[in-house]
């Protein structure tokens, strides 16, 4: 190997810091990570305070952060999404300053045109070549495509790669050495097995079948099941029931559809893979099989978060898309929908690029249930607002779909498709009855966090 390597510490040093600088980190590892951590140690080591930390999502897994917050080495947070112990840290209100919320496509276009500058930037890649070019193909710690991380190493005053695998070369370059100033090794990233967490992992229950059978049929009702058809569905149980539910209904139809989209899990590499898709594009694997898929198919894709759904970007793959599956903690009678608070107040989430796709998507669809965790999740009043209304096409739940205001054509395919279409205040009503617990009042203290739309708006506040 030519290429030559420090320490961590020693590449912090180089980065030539000082309080209150700006410094970002990317998610792909999820819950597995422990980059971002080992960074605002040297840090803290090093004297550094007041520092801005601007991580695409932060997990249960950066718990160690919290004494840095008690110390002052982190005084500011801006993120897309945030849950686990640190969330809790922030909603007790820990640090000095409230964190901004952003969508990832949000974050993308306040780094592009400077809002959001960074110092430098700390990426975690699961190999590095010879030359220094980061790819999160290969490698014991292998995360798929680092699409978080493009935008940041474009635009970062420094770029320094984290990583504990060499090699000779890539299978797939991420971000190019060009764009490269330092590379750290240490011991280990992470743990890449642990991007399969939290709702990825779970099996859906009767009532998220039901949901996703009910969904795949309004789809159809559409008319945009078609051929040429584009798609994304999340990470959740349902949303991913919803993906192997329309499979066999693609198959059924002959349709081969253009791509698939997102945040890339198994079910759409198997959709993929059936010649169901044509192409995939992917700002980051949920999953080892998608992972596997990027390493090994060219025609899937990595999309940089700007390419992903940058409002800044007449091309962005958001744009293109045809239906959009999407969750909500809380949706309220106007169809605007929470996904960052629960009904007791914790920072649970945030947008992410539920907002994002939302607002572009031909089709984006709700699907939740009408309680969770005894709390209702259909609602009058959101403890946090996270995607405006208007751009919300459909609501399915277990006991039946509704439908916005502004598409009245979709109604009457709906009813001709034998769907259960019902008012939003029958499913609001029903969600009231089923539940056995209220939701916490709206704290009144100061406020500690900011929930940014996509074109930098505040839209709501969180408070202590």
């Amino acid at each position: 190997m030519s290429l030559r390597t420090s320490t961590l510490i020693s590449a912090v040093e180089r980065a030539n810091l000082s309080d209150g600088a700006t410094i970002s980190f990317h998610h792909h590892l999820r819950n597995g990570d422990r980059v971002m951590v080992q960074v605002l140690m040297a840090c803290q080591t090093l004297g550094l305070r007041d520092l801005h930390i601007a991580p695409s999502s932060l997990f249960p897994c950066h718990a160690d952060l919290i004494p840095l917050l008690h110390d002052g080495v982190v005084t500011r947070i801006t993120t897309s999404y945030m849950n686990g112990p640190l969330a809790d840290a922030v909603k007790s209100g820990l640090l000095p300053y409230p964190v901004t919320l952003q969508t990832h496509g949000g974050r993308a276009h306040a780094i592009e045109t400077g809002r959001l500058a960074i110092d430098c930037a700390f990426i975690a890649a699961p190999v590095v070549d010879a030359i220094g070019n980061l790819s999160g193909a290969d490698g014991p710690n292998a995360c798929g495509p680092l699409g978080y991380a493009m935008v940041d190493a474009a635009h970062a005053s420094r770029v320094v790669g984290v990583t504990d695998h060499l090699a000779s070369t890539l299978s797939r370059i991420c971000i190019p050495a060009t764009q490269v100033h330092d590379v750290a090794k240490v011991d280990s990233i992470g743990e890449a097995r642990q991007i399969v967490s939290g709702t990825t992992a779970r099996d859906p229950s009767a009532n998220g079948r039901a949901i996703a059978d009910m969904t795949v049929g309004l789809i159809a009702a559409s008319g945009l099941l078609r051929d040429g058809f584009s798609f994304q569905t999340g990470a959740g149980a349902t949303s991913l029931a919803v993906a192997n539910f329309l499979a066999p209904v693609m198959a059924d139809q002959g349709i081969t559809g253009r791509f698939a989209a997102g945040g890339v899990t198994g079910p759409l590499v198997d959709m993929h893979r059936a010649g169901l898709f044509r192409e995939i594009w992917d700002v980051q694997a949920f999953d080892l099989a998608a992972v596997d898929s990027y390493r090994n198919d060219p025609a899937h894709h990595a999309m940089s978060a700007s390419k992903y759904a940058s409002p800044g970007r007449a091309d962005a793959i958001a744009n293109q898309l045809d239906v959009m599956i999407l969750g909500a903690a809380q949706i309220d009678t106007g169809f605007n929908v929470n996904v960052t608070q629960a009904s007791d107040g914790r920072i649970i989430g945030g947008s992410g690029g539920h907002a994002d796709t939302a607002a572009v998507a031909k089709l984006p669809i709700v699907t939740t249930t009408l309680t969770a965790g005894g709390f209702a999740k259909v609602v009058d009043q959101l403890t946090c607002l996270t995607t405006p209304g208007d751009t919300i096409g459909a609501v399915v739940t277990e006991a039946g779909i509704a439908i916005g205001p502004e598409r009245p054509e979709l109604v009457n395919a709906a009813r001709k498709a034998g769907l259960p279409i019902k008012p939003f205040a029958e499913l609001e009503h029903l969600a009231r009855q089923q539940a056995t617990r209220l939701p916490e009042p709206r704290a009144t203290g100061r406020v500690i966090a900011f929930s940014e739309y996509r074109d930098g708006r505040v839209i709501d506040e969180i408070r202590a």
